[in-house]
């Protein structure tokens, strides 16, 4: 059942001419409560963090940015140590408190507008995406040493997003740079500890929702081995560091006997909002597209190998039920796919950003086997990381936010969920 999607937020015309998305996909834009939904904007002219009271439809921009964009993972044109970081935001859902960093400062801003210093990064860094604890009482900040993205983007730079000619985890590996996980009490914006990570650029942290001790992290973009250097746990009670997905053929629920291999790529992982389970997709070596996720408890991995049409890269998010969101794979018989210059297909994943859907997915793990109900076209032009859809479902499950760009400015969706499988 294909629903029409219902604008958000964004310009209504082309000549408003401002852009709007959700925050990233590893966190909720939504407070707990489904109220208020927290939003990027440049409608400002520079970017910042807006809110959204979905009751009452008034918006707000509640930062102060006047500098630009912040140079950091996925804005690489950004300025180095100034402006906004637009990868930096993440919601504390429950207390509707939005984490950011500007100007090398993080800071907080809540519903009310009230703005927040805790802490400054420390110089030489860089830095991605943020997460707050479910607790709310522990901001993770993952920085590298900024010689990972040290280049001009306008001398240096290729594609739509400027990213560096060169291979920057082959960079980070040959000259020895670090990544570090750095927590901080968002109470008082002390540095709780830091934990460097060495020959590793992390860009995606996420605390575990229910022990705050453990941090799943990553190896970004990795020149080898992405099958298996991809997931990682950092437990801070016991300054461990675990692997999270290892080659073998054990793998349950996968009827086509694709082994993990450490040729595979892998990414997006996240937490089911029990903290029992870590979800990713990705694609096996020289096979097709799958989702997976691995079992904390038992150690056991279910994958599921999408059809070998489903070449359309996408995202996969759960609710707390277990089902899961998608905008990108499905493939519609006789669907006729837009050809474009997507300059940043040329990554490592091996998939076309040019899906066509939002999807609701239900997965049946033992079997292996996923039903797909695609309700709604998102249509989006995937030029660059902020059209990306990245759907989340709202936490009653009933409703999903997405971002699409189908002109020139990015705007924010909602669809209600069809669930007739």
């Amino acid at each position: 059942m294909i629903q029409e999607k219902k604008l958000v937020s964004g310009c209504t015309g082309e000549s408003e001419g401002f852009n709007t998305q959700l925050l990233y996909f590893t966190c909720s834009s939504l407070t707990d409560d489904d109220r208020f939904l927290f939003l990027l904007t440049d409608r400002t002219g520079d970017p910042n963090v807006a809110v959204r009271d979905l009751r009452t439809g008034r918006e707000r921009v509640l930062t102060d940015n006047r500098n630009g964009l912040m140079k950091s993972y996925v804005y690489f044109d950004g300025d180095p140590g100034k402006g906004f970081s637009k990868a930096s935001v993440s919601l504390d859902a429950g207390r509707g408190i939005a984490y950011y960093i500007q100007d090398d400062e993080i800071r907080c801003v809540d519903l009310a507008g009230r703005i927040r210093i805790l802490n400054r990064i420390p110089e030489g860094r860089v830095t991605a995406f943020t997460h707050v604890s479910k607790d709310g009482g522990r901001l993770c900040v993952p920085m590298t040493d900024g010689r990972c993205l040290d280049y001009d983007p306008a001398t240096e730079g290729e594609g739509l997003d400027r990213r560096p000619v060169y291979n920057i985890d082959r960079r980070v590996q040959d000259e020895d740079l670090s990544s570090y996980l750095c927590v901080y009490d968002t109470e008082s914006g002390a540095l709780l500890y830091e934990k460097r990570i060495p020959k590793c650029w992390i860009t995606h942290v996420q605390f575990d929702p229910v022990n705050p001790d453990i941090i799943l992290y990553n190896h970004e973009w990795a020149c080898s081995d992405c099958g298996i250097r991809r997931m990682w746990l950092y437990d801070r009670a016991r300054d461990a560091i675990r692997r999270v997905r290892t080659e073998g053929s054990d793998t349950l629920g996968n009827p086509r006997g694709f082994a993990r291999k450490r040729g595979d790529w892998v990414c997006h992982e996240m937490w089911s909002e029990d903290g029992r389970y870590i979800i990713y997709h990705g694609g096996y070596e020289n096979g097709p597209a799958m989702v997976g996720r691995f079992d904390l408890s038992s150690g056991q991995f279910h994958e599921i190998a999408l059809p070998d049409d489903y070449k359309s890269y996408g995202h996969f998010t759960m609710d707390a039920r277990g089902d899961l969101v998608c905008d990108g794979y499905y493939r519609h018989p006789g669907d006729r796919l837009i050809q474009r210059e997507n300059s940043t297909d040329n990554g490592p994943d091996p998939h076309k950003k040019d899906g066509l859907y939002i999807s609701f997915v239900r997965p049946d793990w033992e079997a292996g086997k996923l039903a797909w109900t695609p309700f709604c076209r998102h249509d989006s032009d995937w030029l660059g990381q902020d059209a990306h859809p990245h759907p989340i479902f709202s936490h009653d499950g009933n409703t999903v936010y997405f971002n699409s760009r189908t002109g020139r400015y990015g705007k924010v969706y909602a669809v209600r969920v069809v669930k007739n499988i």
